[in-house]
């Protein structure tokens, strides 16, 4: 994969709340951080990061433009607002958040200005988040495969959009999945419940670890020392074929998020 397979989602968390979490992750060993401009706490990561004492170097740090911005006029100046709240020259990976067709938005105009972006080194990797199949390829056809990093998606056991994630990967876009626990909705699931005692594990775990194995990057979010630890450590287990099998059969099409105007017609 070209973007690291584990790192923390600041998704909802605000304030003190989520400086202490990237802090505390990174002071366990999480080296990936995922923001966003609409999560309004870009500022609060970058202060986080600066007071933890890690190495920019060491750091992969996403975030994604708004759809407001996602014009050729905006896209790049509100991206450089970005990087001053991140306190960084440049960011690992820039995504534009929605395809928001019910907005308008024009894909090659916001990919080109993306592009340029990435030209004018204000971010190493561009990619797109919660795009169908045909915007996908809209995006391809913009700029190039080749600079399409990843396309950031809900998935989980609940929701596993298999014929997105089977289009993604078979052009070699790798898959990010966000709300891989479906809001906490997995953590009582019995099937889970069943593996991750067989593991001596946590259900939260063996969730974490089938998006690692079916080759997603993962994205969780915590506030709490012992569940962040616990998220990391899902990357040490291994599940069999049979239980892949087992949570395969757990699709529902459930999705958490589907804001009407963002939103793409799902496949």
């Amino acid at each position: 994969m070209r973007i690291p397979a584990f790192g923390l989602g600041t998704f909802r968390l605000k304030d003190q709340v989520v400086i202490d979490s990237v802090k505390t992750a990174l002071d366990v060993g999480y080296r990936a951080i995922d923001t966003a401009q609409i999560y309004e706490n870009e500022a609060e990561v970058g202060q986080a990061i600066a007071e933890s004492g890690v190495s920019r170097s060491e750091l992969f740090i996403t975030t994604k433009i708004w759809t407001e911005n996602c014009n050729a006029e905006q896209l790049i100046p509100s991206l450089k607002e970005s990087l001053r709240k991140l306190r960084t020259d440049a960011v690992n990976l820039t995504l534009i958040h929605w395809p928001a067709p019910k907005l308008g938005l024009n894909i090659p105009e916001t990919m080109q200005a993306l592009l340029e972006a990435k030209q004018q080194g204000l971010t190493e990797l561009i990619g797109i988040s919660n795009f169908n199949i045909a915007q996908t390829q809209q995006a391809i056809d913009s700029i190039g495969l080749e600079h399409i990093a990843t396309n950031q998606i809900e998935l989980s056991p609940y929701l596993q959009n298999q014929t997105l994630v089977n289009f993604l990967q078979a052009h070699n876009i790798d898959v990010t999945s966000y709300m891989t626990l479906a809001y906490g909705k997995v953590l009582a699931d019995p099937v889970l419940g069943e593996i991750a005692a067989q593991h001596q594990t946590s259900t939260a775990q063996v969730a974490l670890a089938w998006a690692l194995q079916r080759g997603f990057a993962v994205i969780p979010s915590s506030t709490k020392r012992e569940h962040l630890i616990s998220n990391l450590n899902a990357q040490q287990i291994q599940l069999s074929a049979d239980e892949m099998q087992r949570i395969a059969t757990l699709e529902r099409n459930s999705r958490e998020v589907d804001p009407e105007q963002l939103a793409p017609a799902w496949d």
